[in-house]
């Protein structure tokens, strides 16, 4: 071979080839993209909130005056950090907006009574964003209500009902406790019976059972996260599924251990699939990941007292200061996040 071939296979076997750079920018990219995904979900891990909470509705004693709460059980917090409140043995809907001394009563309030402008007992609330109006759950009415500028109309009925949800969709979410299922509404079909999302197969612990379900959340893909409150455990649905999955808890009824729950109530998740979920009878806020062994303690778990007593509902506003109705100190406490 000639030197002036040599030098020519040397060029040619030197020269870059489209097909391989292109390769080679897409692998750098995707490297970077993980990276990034991976720091971003590390410091959203090591997030926290401060320990001692502001009241910010209620905590005057138990009552019926409007600077004061009777059992609150859901909350909802709306983009101007008003919050609603589910104030259930004073059989109303309490609205508190931000650095407000009082509330105002937004539905019920007259009497606990079965009228369309009563209520007995509400468990849940949330806003539907589409035309503000509040979706409620009158537990013990065993209905499904919606109220819109003082305005009433039965959404579901005949149903023992725990709490309620909305995907962005518009799709209704509603916790059965009786029937241990959960059901989904499509909007305006509510004569219907639902669709069965999440058990529906009686009373249990096996994968696709449940066992006095209460509080629900639903994500972007519309999978449901259920507070299996008997199981002691949270579970997943996604869509189209026979059974769901553990995220949370399942190994027991525990007092203050780590991989334990007991009897969950209040669950939200986050952007990055990091599950919140109010320990009721252990009287603190965990955090998990779905496929984590254990959760780890957000705030309160310093045992029954004036920081925490038997939590219920959670919500986050946009700045992800946590909201946690402390139900048996007749209050709703905000956490402020620390930056």
């Amino acid at each position: 071979m000639s030197e002036s071939e040599n030098t020519n296979n040397i060029r040619q076997s030197t020269r870059p080839q489209t097909g391989s750079l292109l390769t080679i920018i897409s692998i750098t990219i995707w490297v970077i993209f993980i990276k990034k995904a991976e720091t971003t979900r590390n410091v959203s891990r090591i997030n926290k909130w401060k320990q001692n909470g502001i009241t910010v509705a209620g905590g005057n004693g138990v009552g019926q005056d409007l600077n004061q709460l009777n059992w609150p059980v859901g909350i909802f917090i709306n983009e101007k950090k008003n919050i609603f409140i589910a104030d259930c043995y004073n059989h109303r809907v309490v609205e508190w907006k931000s650095n407000a001394n009082e509330g105002e009563t937004i539905a019920g309030g007259n009497k606990q009574g079965n009228r369309t402008d009563q209520l007995n007992c509400p468990t849940d609330v949330i806003v539907d964003q589409q035309n503000h109006s509040l979706i409620i759950v009158d537990r013990d009415n065993r209905r499904v209500i919606q109220w819109l500028n003082q305005n009433q109309q039965i959404l579901v009925d005949d149903i023992d009902c725990s709490r309620v949800a909305m995907d962005k969709n518009g799709f209704l979410y509603v916790s059965n406790w009786k029937k241990n299922e959960v059901r989904r509404w499509k909007m305006g079909e509510y004569n219907s019976k639902g669709i069965v999302v999440a058990g529906g197969y009686g009373q249990g612990n096996k994968l696709n059972q449940l066992n006095r379900p209460s509080f629900i959340f639903v994500d972007e893909d519309q999978s449901v996260y259920v507070s299996d409150t008997y199981n002691h455990r949270v579970m997943k649905w996604r869509t189209d599924v026979e059974e769901g999955i553990v995220v949370a808890g399942s190994n027991g009824h525990g007092l203050r251990s780590l991989n334990q729950l007991s009897y969950p109530r209040g669950v939200v998740v986050d952007h990055l699939d990091q599950i919140y979920v109010a320990d009721w009878k252990n009287h603190r806020v965990m955090r998990w990941c779905e496929g984590d062994k254990e959760g780890e303690i957000v705030v309160g778990g310093n045992g029954i007292g004036n920081q925490l007593s038997y939590p219920t509902g959670l919500s986050f506003d946009d700045e992800r200061n946590l909201y946690v109705a402390d139900y048996w100190n007749h209050r709703i406490e905000k956490f402020e996040i620390i930056l």
